[in-house]
């Protein structure tokens, strides 16, 4: 049978633990280029597993993710998460120029600022922990807050306004059918909001990373109005769920294995190195994201895409690849820094990446010396996890010290 003659179906709804999805394991073992149909969408689209495919979809100009705007793609979720204008669904040389405008966000010393606020937030959040009293829960007062609160402040979003818009965020990710008009609905109010935002920020600039995006400069070029409210909405959206998951996945790896929480009590410098390992160990995830379009005719790995074809990537099975990774299902802090695909690859590398990983390192660092008995006050087996949206991560994580 030729490669991709078989189409498979995949829900990709498996939710255990953090354990990898079997379903994924086996195509990137047995097809590592094979046809998919996926819950929501029209038709079928290809899958690519193997980590030197995936970064080739994600920097051969051959594959575009404009050219899937307007296309009920197969997909996860009932609405399509994308908003048009966004860079993450832009190619080159369109997105290069937004790029260029906004990497000079996250220049070292406007990141270093958002490390001055992230630790005040992250003293004030364990401050509480200590205050509650053992046992408490690490997800409400440490992973669920810490990556929204950070955000909001580096955007400088008011406190009273951010429930209402982490919900309007959590209802673009729910993967139910019942769901479509209201995520349409928190699309369309989330960007109404950001549209006024950035009209006054961009009227009154502070220090806020909302008004930096708003006054960087490439020469003459600038972000116009429509592209700084769609990019201020997608930091929301990414600078906020996608950090506080990790978060608790990697609490949760670290506190299930004291043995890791250890090591990195006795050797804090070793902690950047062993985040790296983490993320590209944890699927922080379920399945695939936004996918592409063959412009032409490509081979893969010996199988034919033809031009027109759906092209989803998977950076969870890209993570494993045993041609890349010696031993990849293994967690090995000592593994020499990999180049993960966690935060994406080419074109679509995440632009808030260096918050991102600012970000843990700052949580586990100040919550390793201030807790260094930390540990899990119930066995890891109770410890229960989101099974409704597109991301894994524990609700709950009850911690003793």
């Amino acid at each position: 049978m030729e490669p991709g003659a078989t189409v498979r179906t995949c829900p990709f709804d498996f939710a255990d633990g953090l354990e990898f999805d079997p379903q994924l394991k086996q195509l990137m073992t047995e097809e590592p280029v094979s046809r998919i149909r996926m819950p929501y969408g029209e038709g079928e689209a290809w899958l690519v597993t193997g980590y030197e495919d995936v970064r080739t979809v994600t920097t051969d100009r051959r594959f575009s993710r404009s050219a899937v705007v307007g296309l009920d793609y197969p997909r996860m979720t009932p609405e399509p998460i994308i908003q048009p204008e966004a860079i993450n669904v832009m190619d080159p040389p369109a997105s290069s120029r937004l790029r260029s405008l906004i990497a000079k966000g996250f220049a070292p010393q406007h990141v270093d600022r958002m490390r001055e606020r992230t630790q005040h937030v992250v003293d004030d959040l364990l401050d509480g922990l200590e205050a509650s009293g053992s046992p408490a829960d690490l997800v409400q007062h440490m992973t669920s807050p810490l990556p929204m609160t950070t955000i909001c402040e580096v955007l400088d979003i008011p406190e009273a306004e951010r429930t209402q818009l982490r919900s309007h965020a959590w209802t673009m990710m729910r993967i139910g059918a019942s769901g479509r008009e209201d995520a349409k609905r928190s699309k369309a109010e989330l960007r109404a909001y950001f549209a006024e935002l950035t009209a006054e920020r961009r009227a009154n600039p502070g220090d806020d990373l909302i008004s930096t995006l708003a006054q960087a400069r490439d020469g003459d070029d600038l972000l116009d109005d429509q592209e700084l409210t769609v990019m201020a909405m997608v930091l929301l959206i990414t600078g906020q769920d996608t950090t506080s998951y990790e978060l608790g996945n990697i609490s949760y790896t670290l506190l299930s294995r004291p043995e890791l929480f250890a090591r990195l009590r006795e050797h804090p410098d070793t902690l950047p190195q062993a985040i790296e390992e983490l993320l590209r160990f944890i699927p922080f995830r379920k399945g695939v994201g936004i996918p592409r379009v063959a412009t032409e005719d490509v081979e893969l790995s010996g199988v034919k895409i033809k031009a027109g074809d759906i092209v989803h990537v998977s950076y969870l099975t890209a993570n494993r690849d045993a041609e890349k990774f010696d031993r990849p299902h293994e967690l090995d802090l000592d593994r020499p820094k990999p180049a993960h695909m966690t935060f994406g690859w080419g074109s679509h590398h995440c632009l808030g990446a260096p918050l991102a990983a600012m970000e843990l390192q700052v949580a586990f660092s100040t919550l390793i010396k201030r807790f260094p008995g930390l540990k899990l006050a119930v066995p890891a087996s109770e410890v229960r996890w989101n099974t409704n949206s597109i991301w894994r991560y524990p609700l709950e994580l009850p911690v003793t010290w």
